[in-house]
């Protein structure tokens, strides 16, 4: 055995073994649908594995970079932005692709938005995760961020019943850069924005401390088993939503799928969909009344906490912590409401709102990166409250 074969610990061949079933099972299911959701469903699995392997988390990131100047996490997020915004563009500004219609994450900038951002921001470093981050540590066998994903779904569905209300607030409506400037000038703009924030960060003192590339050195069985570097993960998810794309006519959201989660939990419940206007009719109605399994958002979701927990049955990394400290389990539910009621109000998270906005060259992707940001440096300052 070599001494790189020897450092990593054993691969947990029965939860690997089951994270294939699962997911075989619930492909070969999607399969009987047609051909999105299976194809979906994989891209799900692809972003969870991806997800895993490099702990590409944002709230890590945030707090990394408020608390020790480092911009490591921040700077893959930044590459990762620039390559997802130059694979779109041609697609948003064709409006289609193998026939079907294609649109972009774009959605009103508002107070409402604004607030719901910075609610999300402060949810994250008290939950412990955004919402990728969420799924994918979920996947690992984290049981502390289980319970922040169930209050995340109480919170959304406990936005969306407010949300006529919100709707209401003061706002300038949705603004695409690629609509209104041409696509060329915004996507020439938006890259100078990204090179601009990397500067900033880099004349403040921020210095990329953790490694972009392969540390220490390429092989084949760090490929399979991790860990692996920002870039590689940043890319992929680059790739990844530009898939969600192409196949389902709309870029990769994460938070709908919680607050369709907590309503069908609250219907269960006795609660009745007819007495709220969000819920009463349209798409949500139509969600409500259909399987999970026949949802986008859900589905993907469930793939990316299934690629997660095969990723870290790869590692050998799968070990709830069944204690958690009661005022770790207190932020986890503040947080998880913080995160669903703000993503619910910001029309979505750090994914379908910031990632996949800005890589639609919307104007609210933007507005969502500054609150967000200014709810984490919040956030940050909160946890000693919960000893974390």
């Amino acid at each position: 055995m070599t001494t790189a074969t020897a450092s990593f610990p054993s691969i947990q061949r029965p939860l690997l073994f089951a994270a294939i079933a699962v997911a075989t099972g619930l492909f070969i299911h999607l399969a009987g649908i047609g051909f999105k959701l299976p194809a979906l469903f994989a891209v799900g699995l692809g972003m969870g594995v991806a997800l895993y392997h490099a702990a590409f988390g944002f709230t890590g990131a945030y707090r990394r970079l408020f608390t020790e100047k480092d911009i490591s996490g921040v700077t893959a997020q930044l590459i990762m932005l620039a390559a997802a915004m130059l694979l779109f563009a041609p697609i948003l500004a064709q409006g289609q692709v193998f026939g079907q219609g294609v649109v972009g994450a774009v959605a009103p900038v508002s107070i409402s938005m604004a607030f719901g951002a910075f609610m999300f921001g402060i949810g994250m470093q008290l939950g412990g995760g955004c919402g990728s981050g969420t799924l994918f540590t979920v996947g690992s066998g984290n049981l502390r961020m289980v319970l922040t994903l169930a209050f995340f779904c109480i919170g959304g569905f406990w936005g969306s019943l407010d949300l006529e209300w919100w709707s209401g607030l003061p706002g300038i409506g949705a603004v695409s850069l690629g609509q209104n400037f041409g696509w060329s000038a915004a996507i020439a703009l938006q890259l100078a924005v990204l090179a601009a924030i990397y500067a900033g960060l880099h004349r403040l003192g921020g210095r990329n401390m953790r490694s972009l590339w392969w540390d220490g050195g390429f092989s084949p069985e760090r490929l399979l088993r991790g860990p692996w570097p920002l870039l590689l993960s940043a890319g992929l998810l680059a790739l990844f939503n530009w898939a969600t794309l192409l196949i389902a006519g709309h870029p990769w959201s994460i938070t709908w799928g919680f607050t369709l989660w907590g309503a069908k939990a609250a219907a269960v419940l006795g609660w009745d969909p007819a007495t709220s206007g969000f819920w009463a009719g349209g798409f949500q109605a139509r969600a409500l009344g259909q399987p999970i399994l026949a949802d986008v958002t859900s589905v993907m979701n469930i793939g990316i906490v299934i690629g997660a927990f095969a990723a870290a049955s790869l590692a050998g990394k799968v070990a709830p912590t069944v204690r958690i400290p009661v005022p770790s389990m207190l932020a986890a539910v503040i947080g998880g409401i913080l995160l669903g009621y703000g993503a619910r109000l910001a029309y979505g998270c750090n994914i379908g709102a910031m990632f996949s906005g800005i890589a639609s060259t919307s104007l609210h992707g933007w507005a969502w990166l500054v609150f967000g940001i200014a709810g984490n440096f919040v956030g940050v300052r909160l946890r000693p409250l919960f000893k974390l």
